[in-house]
């Protein structure tokens, strides 16, 4: 299955890209989508816990994804 992940600041410039589609067994969990993303090129800029939510909604690593999720990874925000 194919969900959609969305990559912002640092991690779109890590990955060279804002947005990737990644194929992940049925089943598959955050942790195992973030898993795939660190195989990656770039990714390995990744921190190990990082933000994500999915469908606009924070999720936790043991969340199970379904097609055509959107999965957003977020990075960290500065500010004053």
């Amino acid at each position: 299955m194919t969900v959609t992940v969305l990559l912002f600041a640092s991690y779109a410039e890590a990955l060279g890209k804002s947005a990737v589609d990644v194929d992940v067994g049925a089943g598959a969990t955050v942790s195992d989508l973030l898993g795939r993303l660190r195989e990656m090129p770039g990714a390995h800029r990744l921190p190990p816990a990082p933000l994500v939510a999915v469908n606009e909604e924070y999720a936790s690593r043991d969340r199970v994804l379904v097609a055509g999720d959107e999965v957003a990874v977020i990075p960290p925000v500065a500010g004053g």
